[in-house]
């Protein structure tokens, strides 16, 4: 068995200054002389120099790392509930793509007490939201790299942003844009995706959840638990999860012996079961519509055991295999949560399976999720928040807003950081949808969407893309109808509906639909 040795984190300023850690590490790597340029020079190759900060993101272009990829994390992590702080390790192996001197990692919010670069220890520094870490010697393009970061944080610490969600019995974790390097310190961006294991020791009488399978449960002094965990298939850091609390585990099977499993507050498993019984008639629902597989070894929902609005201010969120939710909203009728469930159900296929290349391509995450979520109330029946009960009569709704919303939210795959989960990228995503398969037909449109899921599976993914499988399935180049619709700043004509109008812009604020900074779930017209 293996036993860990909780950290005591060193009294450091953590935010606004640059601090470097000292103590144990070597001194930062001198400059290369002259003599060395030019060694390195005759022999073919670039000097190292530090690797770049951003991978220049249109809506973060402060997230992310370049200089490397990261290929697998393993985090290893303790909590203590008494002071309910966490401990961690977090373990990363990278493969250099240029020679590096320096690299670095997001991070916020942690406390850092060492950092190891194969096995051996390396000078860091925090500055900002970025962790740099220098090794005792230069890395070279192509190296395969381990590097390992001891640190403890508070999930109850006030940050500018945060992923940690509080609970009365321990957290969840909501990443999703740009806080998952609040928890672990990673290259924190959808285009990086990577292996995860997770070890989540807790207290006995709490459980520890990850993404992926349970792997191994470790029975330790001191009346603790470990429990293991991995994924099969790489993630985004925005969506991991991990989460301590009073859990029970419900198992079910899926369509296809599919291993469906939820995560459920003790107290609320009973009540809680009839929305939980809803997941495997949906994934077969799903898969029927899309013609694709599931794309993961496992499924189901976590209703955190939190529904502090101050805490938890949105519905779901889409964490792979295990998507989180707000407990009281699954409380509801089939009704009221099924098409919600559908769309967060959705993001395994779009988002999860193919996740984003920016976040600019947020479009294709959620205006895919609203789709077929819509499709999914329209199919039963059930009348969406203005009363409309068709597909139809709803896209005709949401044209007639499309100028106010291109003026107030800008195009639909051209956001900026503040309205970045406005409607567009959900209904204005929809209606982008609507109106290619209706240039298309039906069956066209279904190849295009097989064809995309299975050409980027596993990878991320742009508009580009999605626009070069359109042309290509349909025999026909669609790039000029898609870029209209995605970034004209007025809105084209719908094929087919000659008579659809919009409605003129005014300079009101944008209509009750267009959330303006509010969480992207809550935004979602499947609610």
């Amino acid at each position: 068995m293996r036993y860990r040795t909780r950290v005591t984190a060193p009294a450091v300023a953590l935010l606004g200054t640059a601090t470097v850690l000292a103590t144990g590490a070597p001194a930062l790597a001198r400059p290369f002389s002259a003599g060395e340029k030019r060694g390195a020079a005759r022999a073919g190759g670039e000097v190292p120099a530090p690797g770049p900060e951003t991978l220049g993101d249109p809506v973060f272009p402060a997230l992310g790392n370049d200089g490397y990829r990261v290929r697998a994390y393993d985090l290893d992590l303790a909590y203590d509930a008494t002071t309910r702080l966490v401990a961690g390790t977090a373990t990363l192996r990278v493969r250099t793509t240029e020679n590096l001197s320096r690299l670095s990692l997001d991070a916020l919010g942690l406390d850092i007490s060492a950092v190891r670069v194969d096995n051996r220890a390396a000078a860091f520094e925090l500055v900002g939201e970025k962790l740099r870490i220098t090794p005792v010697r230069p890395l070279r393009e192509c190296d395969e790299v381990t590097v390992c970061v001891t640190y403890s944080a508070d999930p109850r610490r006030t940050l500018p942003h945060t992923a940690w969600v509080p609970t009365p019995d321990g957290f969840a974790i909501c990443p999703q844009p740009d806080s998952a390097h609040t928890v672990f310190p990673c290259n924190d961006h959808p285009s990086d995706k990577a292996d995860f294991t997770f070890r989540i020791t807790v207290p006995s009488g709490v459980r520890g959840v990850a993404n992926g399978l349970l792997t191994c449960v470790e029975d330790l002094p001191g009346d603790r638990t470990a429990y293991s965990y991995r994924s099969r298939s790489p993630i985004a850091t925005e969506l991991v999860q991990i989460t301590v609390g009073d859990y029970l585990v419900r198992d079910r099977q899926g369509p296809h012996g599919l291993p469906l499993r939820d995560v459920v507050p003790t107290a609320r498993a009973a009540a809680l079961e009839p929305a939980l019984a809803l997941t495997p008639g949906q994934v077969g629902w799903l898969e029927d519509r899309l013609g694709v597989a599931f794309p993961f070894e496992t499924y189901g929902l976590l209703p955190c055991n939190s529904d502090d609005p101050a805490a938890f201010d949105f519905t779901g969120l889409e964490t792979q295999t295990l998507t989180l939710y707000k407990p009281n909203f699954l409380l509801q009728e089939e009704a009221r949560i099924g098409s919600h469930m559908m769309h967060e159900l959705v993001h395994s296929y779009f988002g999860n399976l193919v996740s984003p290349a920016t976040w600019a391509d947020l479009w294709l995450n959620e205006g895919h999720a609203d789709f077929y979520g819509l499709l999914y109330r329209y199919e039963r029946g059930w009348p969406d928040s203005l009363g409309l009960t068709t597909m139809e009569a709803r896209m005709k709704d949401t044209y007639a807003r499309g100028d106010q919303w291109r003026h107030d939210s800008g195009p639909v795959a051209a956001p900026n950081a503040v309205d970045l989960f406005d409607s567009q990228r959900y209904l204005g995503g929809v209606l982008t949808l609507y109106a290619f398969r209706e240039l298309v037909g039906e069956d066209v449109f279904h190849a295009v969407e097989r064809t995309f899921l299975e050409r980027f599976r596993r990878r991320s993914a742009s508009t580009a893309d999605y626009i070069a499988v359109a042309s290509e399935v349909s025999v026909q180049d669609q790039s000029g109808f898609l870029r209209d619709w995605l970034y004209g700043t007025t809105t084209p004509r719908m094929p087919g509906h000659p008579d659809w109008t919009v409605t003129p812009v005014t300079p009101a604020p944008a209509t009750p639909h267009s959330l303006r900074g509010g969480h992207h779930h809550d935004n979602s017209a499947t609610l």
